[in-house]
């Protein structure tokens, strides 16, 4: 990654008082250097259908689960969060059908009017016209991505991946050593605890802040390794500070066939 690129991408949402306002446009020369280096984007227009079109092809022709979970694991040892969301990016979209948006419509539109999209979870519109998927790709340089289930940007993430990363990615014996800690802290949760004690239980596994691992537990939701089980709550309420994991507790542990799936080869 182009350090001074990455920085101008970060330089242009975010200050020691956190975030700025958005841009209204963007040019320049900053930005054109950016731009040159890939991390930075003209305003995009594009349809669900080239969307969805798009991401079958990558998983058809271009990315493996294989490349995906090493990508995850080495991340975890070198703090590189641009490569953690491919997980959950690649399992939203790995079981999508060719589709279009009008096909099949949602009885129950949770995330999207789209049959499909709704079905996996996913928050699509029809239509997407001059969006700035720069404050996207800074999200994932960030923190490892805040809109996890948005098919914009899991198309986003996926089409990064095969551009830049996944080439030179290996998994080391501590990303592995981290990998059995958090599992482990997974283990040791009590019952009632929920996502929140969870973050804390994992402060000192691997380098990241707060939100880093709070991002991760969301990966972890969307990849259906913590997944809240069809059991009384015994929390005293979801959190608002998630989404997947909101309902999540310790008796729910993990799902023993996505950690086996994902990670069997390195447990």
């Amino acid at each position: 990654m182009d350090k001074k690129a990455k920085k101008i991408l970060v330089n242009t949402y975010w200050s020691a008082q956190g975030w700025k306002s958005a841009p209204t446009s963007f040019a320049g020369e900053e930005f054109d250097y950016a731009k040159s280096k890939g991390m930075m984007f003209d305003p995009l227009s594009i349809t669900h259908d080239a969307i969805i079109q798009d991401i079958y092809r990558l998983h058809q022709e271009v990315i493996t689960k294989e490349q995906v979970v090493q990508a995850f694991l080495h991340s975890l040892s070198t703090r590189q969060t641009h490569l953690r969301s491919i997980l959950s990016s690649w399992a939203l979209t790995v079981h999508l059908p060719l589709h279009t948006y009008e096909e099949r419509r949602a009885v129950h539109a949770n995330t999207s009017s789209c049959g499909d999209c709704n079905f996996n979870r996913l928050m699509s519109d029809d239509q997407y016209t001059n969006v700035d998927i720069n404050v996207l790709n800074f999200e994932r340089i960030k923190w490892g991505g805040i809109h996890l289930n948005h098919l914009l940007y899991c198309w986003l993430d996926l089409k990064l991946f095969v551009e830049h990363y996944h080439s030179a990615i290996t998994v080391t014996p501590e990303d592995v050593h981290i990998l059995k800690q958090m599992i482990q802290a997974i283990e040791e949760c009590n019952e009632d605890e929920g996502a929140r004690k969870l973050e804390k239980r994992w402060k000192d596994l691997f380098p990241a802040n707060k939100h880093e691992r709070d991002v991760i537990m969301e990966i972890w939701g969307y990849a259906g390794l913590l997944v809240p089980l069809d059991t009384p709550r015994k929390l005293r309420g979801g959190s608002g500070d998630f989404n997947a994991v909101a309902m999540w507790q310790g008796e729910d542990r993990y799902s023993s066939s996505a950690l086996t799936y994902y990670f069997g080869e390195y447990l």
